[in-house]
């Protein structure tokens, strides 16, 4: 009975730590480093807010070293090298959140992603593709991470690019 019971109040305090825990500490927890976020390459900028809409640029899957991963998922690239490339993608649009806000935490909620697959003709496995944004979303901020989504495929991206994807949150009024 004892050993229930503490069964159960280690479980229930690991979902209430779970619970508690802002975005901020849950990209810590996941070992993830923001970088620096890439400077427009044309004319535009990387966020425009709207009351409590910030709407993001499209970004991709620039390394660390500034280097792109590059090439068609489905020909050059495997679908799990394109949700790794998504994932990363993520990793960026991240960076420039956190620039324009300050604190990933003052994010109320993802609402819409487009995601754009650089891939072969005749690929239809996008949304396992773009999966990788939107599953560190939710990895990140929980509930609240899930939104609307449109998963694509190009013909071609710019600078080669394996995949572009631009998003709208929503921030908690200041």
């Amino acid at each position: 009975m004892k050993k229930t019971l503490l069964a159960v109040c280690i479980i229930l305090l690991a979902v209430l730590t779970s619970y508690s825990q802002t975005a901020e500490d849950k990209l810590k927890q996941s070992g993830i480093v923001l970088p620096v976020p890439q400077k427009p390459v044309a004319n535009y900028v990387n966020a425009v807010r709207v009351g409590n809409l910030v709407y993001l640029a499209g970004k991709g899957p620039s390394k660390p070293d500034g280097t792109n991963i590059t090439g068609k998922v489905g020909k050059e690239l495997t679908v799990q090298q394109g949700y790794e490339a998504a994932r990363l993608t993520g990793i960026n649009q991240l960076a420039v959140l956190k620039a324009e806000l300050g604190s990933l935490n003052k994010i109320k909620r993802i609402v819409k992603v487009l995601g754009m697959v650089n891939c072969a003709e005749g690929f239809v496995d996008q949304p396992k593709v773009i999966n990788g944004f939107s599953d560190l979303m939710v990895e990140i901020f929980g509930e609240n991470g899930k939104h609307a989504r449109s998963a694509v495929g190009m013909y071609a991206l710019p600078m080669n690019i394996a995949v572009e994807v631009e998003m709208i949150v929503e921030i908690y009024p200041d």
